[in-house]
């Protein structure tokens, strides 16, 4: 599986978020200015969160923010969010949270494939910094090996 493409409307910048939610709703809100998502997908991403805990933050400064595939969800997609300010996602390990990573898949054959395909991007330990310090979609997506949309 190779991931989906990127489109600047799918990345923010510097974001603004006070809590874990905003920063959620961020990613969220990426996903849908993409196209891939409704606006209920938001509420469905902070509920696994609030259900299962801060198991989202997968490495430090890093959150992959999902939901399991739904009717919200229109096609596969990513976002990636840098905060103006990281957030506390309650992780034990991984706290403060720089980038948040949305994702949302159509089944879940996706899910567990792309997952897997943005670890493989993800395992450079300098990333998660340099994705934080980005100063622009382009910029992102040079360091994700992804394509335009």
């Amino acid at each position: 599986m190779t991931l989906p493409p990127l489109p600047d409307a799918a990345v923010v910048i510097d974001a603004p978020a006070g809590d874990w939610r905003a920063a959620v709703r961020q990613a969220a809100s990426a996903l849908q200015r993409a196209g891939a998502v409704s606006s209920g997908y938001a509420d469905r991403m902070i509920d696994v969160i609030e259900q299962f805990g801060a198991y989202v933050v997968v490495a430090p400064g890093l959150a992959l923010a999902h939901a399991r595939p739904g009717s919200d969800v229109r096609h596969e997609g990513i976002s990636v969010v840098t905060l103006a300010e990281p957030v506390a996602f309650g992780h034990p390990h991984h706290d403060p949270v720089s980038v948040v990573v949305g994702v949302a898949v159509e089944n879940a054959e996706e899910h567990v494939a792309l997952v897997a395909e943005l670890a493989n991007v993800l395992d450079d330990p300098g990333l998660v910094s340099r994705l934080a310090d980005a100063a622009s979609a382009d910029a992102v997506r040079e360091l994700l090996g992804l394509e335009a949309a």
